[in-house]
């Protein structure tokens, strides 16, 4: 079918060469609720299975907002069960994302909180912009709630456990040079070059032997947490499956000849 192919409520889809660029777009503030999880997981499925899709940038039509995180109005309208639901869902959209073999990069233009910041945390690497202005958080303790979108989870193993219970019990707003210096965003880049900035490395991953690069994203996020040997061996499988690429040859032959590979994603 194709990404393109796809007409989602509350998001622009763009295809920039090989990097599909997602904007998130529900006024005011871009948050979610059931029916845009539901397009979001369509995307993230075509995206898999898209060939003209080497990488995905998940960024906001939103001036000001990245997401504001789950809609409020859902926990006030909704029965507990119906929102417990949603957030489960929303966990496996987002494990999804980080099981699918493409490298997807949040470009953080606007404020990313809550549900926002989980969205961004299981993408694979995190640029921002450096307005100080924007905040970055985990403001569910407001709510008398805990992160429900995975992010007790991804932000512990992100900046460890003491640090994530400290921003998740005060529900703290960091700048984005706060959250660099914790290494929830990967990268502070200027505003007006952030997507700039985010397509450049997109573009050098299409060029690169895709194959690999993804085994590398698979490797950690699915066997960072296993047991050392059975990492291993999840490894191996990964490498065996690497070695008997055409990108793989063309490396090797490339390097002993001296001269840049043409990788091929194959």
């Amino acid at each position: 079918m194709g990404l393109l192919n796809l007409n989602p409520k509350f998001f622009k889809l763009e295809l920039n060469n090989k990097t599909g660029i997602i904007r998130l777009n529900r006024p005011p503030a871009n948050a979610h609720n059931l029916e845009m999880l539901r397009e979001l997981d369509n995307i993230v499925t075509e995206v898999r299975f898209d060939d003209e899709v080497d990488a995905v940038i998940l960024t906001s039509a939103i001036p000001k907002f990245f997401s504001a995180g789950f809609d409020i109005a859902e926990i006030r309208d909704r029965s507990p069960e119906y929102v417990g639901l949603s957030s489960q869902y929303s966990k496996e959209v987002l494990w999804r994302m980080m099981t699918t073999r493409k490298l997807f990069i949040a470009a953080i233009n606007g404020h990313c909180m809550g549900g926002g910041l989980e969205i961004a945390m299981a993408c694979d690497l995190r640029y921002s912009s450096s307005d100080p202005s924007i905040k970055i958080g985990m403001p569910e303790i407001n709510l008398g709630l805990i992160p429900g979108e995975g992010g007790t989870q991804m932000l512990g193993r992100i900046v460890g456990k003491s640090k994530a219970l400290y921003l998740m019990v005060t529900g703290k707003s960091l700048s984005p040079k706060e959250a660099h210096e914790l290494g929830i965003v990967d990268f502070l880049v200027e505003p007006e070059k952030l997507l700039e900035e985010t397509l450049s490395f997109a573009s050098q991953v299409s060029k690169g032997p895709l194959r690999a690069i993804g085994f590398n994203k698979l490797s950690l996020n699915e066997a960072l947490d296993l047991p050392l040997p059975v990492a291993f061996s999840f490894e191996r499988e990964l490498q065996n499956q690497a070695l008997a690429s055409e990108d793989a040859r063309e490396g090797a032959k490339a390097f002993l000849e001296r001269r840049t590979p043409q990788f091929k994603g194959k």
